[in-house]
Parts: structure tokens; sequence; C-alpha cells
């Protein structure tokens, strides 16, 4: 049996919080903010809000950017991970991710899909060739605990190899 990780996560509304700021609450749909704070124990508040097509703020993470991003950052770490166990040495990694959401006719909706785009910048050796690459983007899907968790395709569309002078 595997090892078991909890996470903690308040979010809380409205941002201001009551007390420091008009206290419309939820009179209608138009009237109420989105504007809300996501707080991880030990770790600065987030500014969370609706994404604005849903009347959100577009200066504040959406539910939907961060769900995003989550997907990208455990394939990142997993590649780094991975990386350093084969030799491969990077100096940069980056990934431009993108995610579509479908929206039904009644409000309901969900991702249909997920692609990632990571561009990695390595310093040369037998591990930094393209094909050596992509087999560790393929294991590092494999691995990540989000892209596990998820009924869509996660894509990895990796961008070939850029060659460092190393350090």
């Amino acid at each position: 049996m595997g090892a078991h990780h909890n996470y903690s996560v308040t979010v809380s509304w409205p941002d201001p919080p009551v007390g420091e700021g008009p206290a419309m609450g939820t009179t209608s749909y138009t009237a109420y903010s989105r504007d809300h704070r996501v707080q991880l124990p030990g770790k600065p508040w987030l500014p969370g809000s609706a994404d604005p097509t849903f009347r959100g703020d577009p200066a504040r993470y959406s539910p939907e950017e961060l769900f995003v991003a989550s997907l990208a950052q455990c394939h990142m770490l997993w590649f780094l991970h991975l990386a350093a166990e084969t030799g491969l040495v990077v100096r940069e990694y980056t990934d431009d991710t993108t995610g579509t959401m479908r929206v039904e006719a009644r409000g309901e909706g969900q991702f249909t899909d997920v692609t990632l785009r990571p561009r990695v910048a390595a310093d040369p050796g037998p591990s930094s060739t393209d094909a050596a690459i992509a087999e560790l983007h393929r294991r590092a899907h494999a691995l990540c605990f989000i892209a596990r968790s998820v009924n869509f395709s996660v894509l990895v569309e990796p961008a070939p190899v850029r060659l460092t002078e190393g350090a």
C-alpha cells in the first residue's frame, strides 16, 4: 500500500472580508463579487475570482487557470526529477500550456483537453537528444499525479531540445 498525502486549502469569500467593504451578498446574480481568497497554510494568499466570462476579475486567478497550471507544474516537476536521475542537465524549462473547456447551454461544463508545449534547454550529452527527451516527457506524463486524475486528454507536444554551453 502506498503513502497518502493530504492537502488543505481554505477558500474564503468575499474579498475584502465582511466589514472591510460593501456587504451586498448574493442578492442577485449580478450583485455579488466573485472575488475570493485562496489560502494554503504558511503561504501568501492568492487572489481568486471567476473567469471573466462568468463576471470575474481578469486580474485575479480563476480556478480554470489554476487547474491548467497544475497540470503543467506537475509534468515539469516530474520531468526535472527524471532528468536528474538520467544525468540530463536541464538549464531551462518553459511550457506554454493551453486548455479547452466546453460549457453546455445549461451552464455545466468540463475540460475537453489540455496541451502541454514544453521547451527544454539542456547541456549536450547522450541524454539530450530529441528522442531521449521525448521519452522523459512520456515518462513524466505517465507519473504526473494530476494528469493521472483527470478524465480528458492531456497532450504533450515537446519542442526540439535547445543545447546549451553548460555551466
